[in-house]
């Protein structure tokens, strides 16, 4: 085997190995997602008017988490297919919304279905968490009809700046992921052949009473997975003092603190 076959190999086994990490860690997280989860369920909301009538369509909710969304499409007269990349969210899907759902467990990056399935598709804070967004978006095209619509929603660079300059404070490890660009979002839309599109960033920001409280959240929904494969629960007690005390130059009036998110809302016209 070639030094470049070696390589290709290696990265292969290596983007495996941080997809089955993400899966793992949103598992662990199904049976806790929905008590954290009050700024995914926000930003959801605001995707889904973004479609006025979703009578009859049949719907992919593609990372459908416990369902949240799936139910809502449902009850807004949509025929939904709820795909997850953990069994242990469908499964708390499947609890939320029974039979009147079909679930499927796939991955974003390859989805299981034949070209022009589906007559739209909806995906909120989801794609962040695969390697090349140019990839699902293109799986995405490819299994919405011509004439479809794809609602889409990401993080944007900047998401999180708080907690990370607190963590700049405490030591030099990384501790939040790095999210893409607006400018990087355009380009993976560009290179999946998307054409008929609107995006627009959003800044959101949630409130908190403690640092703690926020790191709870990210634990319970499962977003503790690092890109750069560190561990984001770091041990130890004086560790996360500092970290409250770092973020206290961030403290709100009434004592809050803030976590402030930059949302990308795509909305893709499939030709």
């Amino acid at each position: 085997m070639s030094q470049a076959e070696n390589f290709a190999f290696d990265n292969v086994e290596q983007l495996a190995e941080e997809k089955a990490a993400i899966k793992a860690a949103f598992g662990r997280a199904a049976a806790t997602y929905d008590k954290s989860a009050a700024f995914q369920r926000r930003v959801g909301n605001d995707l889904l008017k973004r479609e006025a009538d979703w009578t009859g369509k049949t719907v992919l909710d593609l990372g459908c988490g416990t369902g949240y969304f799936s139910e809502k499409l449902r009850d807004l007269g949509a025929h939904v297919v709820a795909l997850d990349l953990s069994e242990q969210m469908l499964e708390q899907a499947r609890q939320r919304c029974g039979d009147s759902v079909r679930y499927v467990s796939g991955d974003a990056e390859n989805l299981p279905f034949d070209d022009n399935h589906f007559d739209a598709a909806f995906s909120s804070l989801a794609l962040q968490w695969c390697q090349d967004l140019s990839v699902p978006l293109r799986e995405l095209k490819r299994v919405v009809k011509p004439s479809g619509k794809i609602l889409f929603s990401t993080l944007i660079n900047g998401s999180l700046h708080e907690l990370k300059q607190a963590w700049q404070d405490v030591d030099l490890h990384q501790h939040v992921n790095e999210f893409l660009t607006l400018n990087q979002v355009n380009l993976a839309l560009a290179q999946a052949g998307c054409q008929n599109y609107t995006l627009e960033c959003k800044p959101l920001v949630e409130r908190y009473p403690s640092a703690m409280a926020l790191m709870r959240d990210l634990k319970g929904i499962g977003a503790t997975h690092l890109s750069e494969g560190r561990n984001a629960g770091l041990s130890g007690r004086a560790r996360f003092t500092a970290l409250e005390n770092a973020y206290r130059k961030f403290q709100n009036e009434d004592g809050s603190v803030p976590a402030t998110y930059q949302v990308g809302f795509g909305a893709i016209h499939n030709d």
